[in-house]
């Protein structure tokens, strides 16, 4: 069946504004946290693995780093093991990590990297145990309460933070045209694992790369103000104002946090998008209006 002439216009229109950014991008990597309603919805997982397939085919480099929270708590529950969390961090003993390990770098890591290639790419799956991709050192959280003297430290077993990154692995799999599955598990000097918020790796990732951009997909269409209005375009010093005044605060906090660190750090712009949108990735990346909210250094 042919297309109509209206058709037929609206594909050129769609391709010729993406010329440019093609170019702009060429030869640059983009990190992608992958998350939330994006990894779950089965329509969403398939539009997601072509927009890397076709970012690989016109020359840009993706590197995605994923999470699996639902999926971990799923399989726990189905051992009869319940998921206890302290500040929104998941209570992980050496049995949980052992789930976390076999989910993360497993079951959830594997699917991403089948669906890629499946759609013509070549995805390589790692986790940060992988040519010591990831060393991470215990995080350590405190609460402090009135009753208490002194702040107290609560210990929440295999979760760890960010201590550095050596990419080597990762550069090594770009030149050689390939797609970088990262999963956020990272290793301690003690020879430990540590679950690592997905964020959180990501925007190390993209500082340690120097990427041109990172995107971190999540269930919103983006950061928004007291009245519900999207911000679309923020530079670090109005970010560090909204969050001095309250309007960035619960679950975004960390996430727009972990934004504006990757700025900071050299990554040239990162972008909150809404990952609920069928092609969210390629809408970022090659139309005029874009998607979501741009965080940049500068106004």
């Amino acid at each position: 069946m042919s297309l109509s002439a209206e058709a037929a216009r609206n594909i050129a229109h769609v391709l010729s504004e993406a010329l440019p950014y093609i170019q702009r991008y060429g030869g640059k990597s983009i990190v992608i946290k992958y998350g939330g309603n994006a990894m779950t919805d089965e329509a969403l997982k398939r539009s997601f693995a072509r927009d890397l397939v076709l970012m690989k085919l016109v020359g840009i480099n993706p590197v995605v780093v994923h999470g699996g929270g639902p999926q971990i708590g799923e399989l726990l529950e189905r051992l009869g093991k319940s998921s206890e969390f302290v500040q929104g961090m998941r209570v992980t003993d050496r049995e949980t990590m052992d789930v976390v390990e076999m989910v993360l770098g497993g079951l959830v890591n594997k699917e991403i990297v089948n669906l890629i290639n499946h759609h013509g790419g070549r995805a390589v799956g790692l986790t940060g145990k992988d040519g010591g991709l990831i060393r991470a050192r215990k995080l350590h959280l405190t609460r402090d309460a009135p009753e208490l003297k002194a702040p107290e430290i609560v210990d929440i077993g295999h979760v760890g933070e960010v201590e550095s990154i050596d990419a080597g692995v990762v550069d090594m799999l770009v030149r050689g045209d390939f797609i970088p599955v990262i999963a956020p598990i990272g290793v301690g000097e003690d020879g430990c694992s540590y679950n690592i918020n997905a964020d959180l790796v990501a925007g190390k990732m993209a500082e340690v790369l120097q990427a041109e951009k990172l995107l971190l997909l999540t269930n919103t269409a983006g950061l928004l103000d007291g009245e519900g209005r999207l911000l679309t375009d923020l530079d670090v010093a109005r970010v560090e104002a909204l969050i001095a005044d309250g309007t960035i605060h619960g679950g975004m906090l960390p996430k727009i946090r972990c934004a504006l660190d990757a700025v900071q750090g050299g990554v040239q712009r990162a972008h909150i998008v809404d990952g609920r949108v069928k092609h969210a990735v390629m809408l970022e990346l090659f139309t005029d209006e874009g998607m979501g909210t741009l965080i940049r250094r500068r106004g």
